[in-house]
């Protein structure tokens, strides 16, 4: 590319209004050559065109072709990430080749035609699971897809389980919900916390949210209130204003992604600086389907056998949450780490494997291929059997898991083995701490 025109579109990127939006890059006939979007434009179009930019081997050589861009201001990352989905599906820029494989992108589906319907990101919206649900995509980036649709997930409360819910099952009065429930995330259909009418209303809320501009969403957002307000129907017009503020801060959070929400150890903190950076890595690092987003971690403490106790953290989204902390007092035996696992694992999951609430997306046990197998033990003697369960060895790191031989070696630098360090680390001092506690109560009780 001439240096003079380098210079120009440079000039142009930066020039650009700081908002969210999709660009175009063109070549010298009007050709769109590749469709991106950007959290803020002129950061993401100027890099292109600094001297020094290296864009990857797959999108280098693209800098010579470009004569031009065009760009679509968006109102949002989230209506951004929909208009390069349009646009790329449409267009199929050459540079945008990845697309191009069936078996590379993501697609969004909701299960519309369940009675309480499901929302999911998945490489196949042809799986029989989804006949009959409404499907967009694809969708460049798998990740950002995932982000969002966790944030949306906080403003209209939509399941992304795999549960078969029917408002009719007479076993939903005593299922547990998950711990989405717990953090303002999902209604519990499960658990008959929601009708079908009302839980059908915010899934045509987060329908309508995705194929709006969210100023025109929030306007009519606020004329539904005020309807519901005039008939009297204070249920609804405080669901409808909770959703109107989720979404007016909805860019707020995605600019500082969810820091301040959850209540950080600062040993946490230390280790892991992108919980949800990690858990992406753990989750290809560990060959899951499904994405991991609730964390449990296992760990026993003693100290030669002297007042051994168990404790379990855990962890959404990355970061912890504090009340599904626990803490155990091993009564079955004094010095043990495997028999102490298998009690705390038959106490905690008891009720998961009886099928009144779900395990978590991921179980860690803190220890090797010897506490991993007794854990694993303990699961087959509950008869329940959860999504993944490992263990984390200390020293090596080396990272244990069910079916495998070898342990996986991660790299020391890998944001996914940080994050099992982080709540490995943090379920052995919450662990640390209770033993304290009863050591210190019975050398006081010993005293008088």
């Amino acid at each position: 590319m001439p240096q003079p025109l380098l210079d120009q579109l440079l000039t142009r990127a930066r020039q650009l209004p700081a908002v969210p939006g999709v660009y175009l890059m063109k070549d010298a006939l009007g050709c769109v050559l590749y469709v991106g979007k950007a959290l803020e434009l002129p950061d993401r179009v100027s890099s292109y065109f600094i001297p020094s930019a290296d864009l990857g081997s797959r999108k280098q050589p693209m800098i010579a072709l470009i004569h031009d861009f065009d760009v679509i201001p968006c109102e949002g990352e989230w209506e951004a990430l929909l208009m390069e989905a349009r646009l790329v599906k449409d267009l199929q820029p050459r540079f945008n080749e990845r697309l191009l494989d069936d078996k590379s992108f993501p697609y969004l589906v909701v299960t519309t035609r369940d009675e309480f319907p499901a929302v999911f990101v998945t490489h196949n919206p042809q799986d029989e699971k989804f006949r009959g649900g409404r499907t967009l995509g694809p969708f460049v980036s798998g990740s950002s897809l995932r982000h969002a649709i966790q944030l949306l997930q906080r403003v209209f409360k939509y399941r992304t389980c795999d549960l078969d819910i029917r408002s009719d099952n007479p076993s939903n009065g005593s299922f547990r919900p998950c711990l989405l429930h717990a953090i303002g995330q999902c209604t519990a259909p499960c658990a008959n916390r929601i009708s079908p009418e009302a839980y059908r209303q915010d899934i045509d809320q987060f329908l309508r949210f995705l194929s709006s501009k969210r100023s025109a969403m929030l306007r009519e957002l606020r004329d539904e209130m005020d309807v519901a307000s005039r008939e009297q129907n204070f249920e609804r017009a405080a669901v409808l204003r909770d959703q109107l503020r989720a979404i007016e801060r909805l860019d707020e959070r995605e600019r500082r992604g969810q820091e301040g929400e959850f209540d950080w150890q600062p040993e946490v903190t230390s280790l892991i600086q992108d919980p949800l950076k990690g858990l992406a890595s753990l989750q290809r690092s560990l060959e899951s389907e499904r994405p991991i987003r609730c964390v449990e971690a296992i760990d026993i403490a003693h100290l030669s056998g002297d007042e051994t106790v168990g404790s379990k953290v855990c962890f959404i989204d990355g970061r912890p949450f504090k009340d599904g902390y626990r803490r155990y007092r091993i009564r079955s035996v004094a010095n043990d780490d495997y028999k102490a696992i298998q009690e705390v694992v038959s106490r905690r999951y008891r009720e998961a494997a009886e099928g009144h609430e779900l395990y978590p997306d991921l179980i860690l046990i803190d220890g090797g291929a010897g506490q991993l197998t007794a854990a694993l033990a303990a699961f087959a003697t509950l008869g329940g059997q959860p999504p993944m369960v490992i263990g984390l060895a200390k020293k090596e790191e080396l990272i244990y898991r069910e079916g495998r031989t070898e342990p996986l070696r991660l790299g020391r630098e890998n944001a996914g083995l940080k994050f099992c360090q982080a709540i490995r680390d943090e379920a052995h001092r919450f662990a640390q701490h209770y033993h304290h506690i009863l050591r210190s109560k019975r050398m006081l009780d010993d005293s008088r």
